[in-house]
């Protein structure tokens, strides 16, 4: 699987800096809010993902509500392992 948009990962910044995805983006869903034009303005579709999958749904349906095109990636575990594929 290659990356054809954008991947975000809506963990913290400590869990982010304890490993996350080559490439993404680490903007915490606490803070997702104030980055709303900048997040709509990138390459679509937007990958989100975090630790298990919670938070990165939380974040793909608000912006699903927005009309942007993303999707819940879940683990960012599983989007490093899809990448890997």
């Amino acid at each position: 699987m290659s990356v054809k948009g954008t991947i975000i990962d809506v963990r913290t910044r400590a869990e982010f800096s304890g490993g996350h995805v080559n490439g993404s983006i680490n903007i915490p869903l606490q803070e997702i809010t104030n980055h709303i034009e900048e997040i709509k303005g990138m390459k679509q579709p937007i990958i989100f993902c975090c630790a298990s999958g919670g938070r990165s749904g939380q974040a793909t349906q608000y912006f699903k509500s927005l009309g942007v095109n993303c999707e819940n990636g879940g683990s960012w575990l599983d989007v490093n392992y899809q990448l890997s594929l």
